[in-house]
């Protein structure tokens, strides 16, 4: 008998069916969630195979540069450290996962190019495999969160619930992310330096190191950063804000853009992916 996902990888220039076949992958990328999520565990293993520490390197990393900077610029700033810290450690992680995600995203095919020339696996299941792989490095430095909260005796309110829907919203996206710039760059293999050197810009303008506040009636025009507003949906309900609507529904609105651009390449390209890997 045929193997029932063969399907997912023929192609009848004749009759392309390229909507349905769109929807197979997908669906069929969702149904194997859990190889997606041995997929990413086994990345983490490799990736601090003879580590002592492992993935929790990237916490004390986290934790190192939260110290140097947080003590810095609360200094340049004049701000009270009890008070800045806490707010730039939120900051510092919440943005460690989402550039992360951002980046991975641009290798999300190139780097499995191996199996989607000898295996009929849906394409969705590598761009599932990033979400899953930066959810479980994020897992390991949110606790760090918890320890600077309780060292400055910052409290952890009810808001912080909101942050599970911007949670969603930033896995959406990074999703999204990885079909589409996963796509773009297995075409163009000079798109992913582009995109780290915009990462680094996107890093000092996006309220990563500096409070929204401090730019006075530029404030808010902040959310037309697609960067701020997803990463300020996760980290205003941590501090005990609600973000304000205007943040929601401008990550919303950048979330959607970007799925429905995302949607419209898997559709026209996806069956080119084979030959550009």
């Amino acid at each position: 008998m045929r193997d029932a996902t063969a399907h997912v990888h023929d192609f009848d220039a004749a009759t392309p069916r390229r909507r349905e076949r769109a929807i197979e992958d997908l669906a069929g990328g969702l149904a194997r969630w859990r190889l997606a999520w041995a997929l990413a565990r086994s990345d983490i293993t490799h990736r601090y195979r003879g580590s002592v520490l492992g993935p929790f390197w990237l916490t004390l990393s986290t934790a190192v540069m939260l110290g140097a900077l947080g003590f810095l610029y609360a200094k340049l700033f004049r701000i009270d450290p009890t008070d800045y810290l806490p707010w730039l450690s939120v900051s510092l992680i919440v943005w460690n996962v989402l550039s992360a995600m951002v980046t991975d995203a641009t290798t999300s095919l190139t780097s499995a190019e191996g199996v989607i020339r000898q295996m009929p696996l849906p394409y969705s299941v590598h761009a599932m495999r990033v979400v899953i792989r930066n959810a479980l490095m994020a897992a390991h430095n949110l606790p760090l969160i918890l320890v600077v909260f309780f060292i400055f005796g910052t409290p952890l309110s009810w808001t912080a619930l909101l942050a599970i829907p911007g949670f969603l919203l930033l896995a959406v996206g990074g999703f999204a992310a990885a079909i589409l710039l996963g796509m773009v760059c297995a075409r163009f293999r000079d798109i992913p330096p582009i995109v780290g050197s915009l990462m680094q810009v996107a890093f000092f303008v996006s309220a990563v190191i500096w409070k929204p506040d401090m730019v006075g009636h530029w404030e808010p025009f902040l959310p037309l950063n697609p960067f701020f507003a997803v990463m300020e949906a996760v980290r205003a309900p941590i501090m005990g804000k609600t973000g304000g609507l205007a943040v929601w529904l401008a990550a919303l609105a950048w979330t959607g853009l970007l799925v429905a651009a995302a949607w419209a390449f898997f559709v026209r390209f996806r069956g080119r992916i084979a030959f550009w890997v």
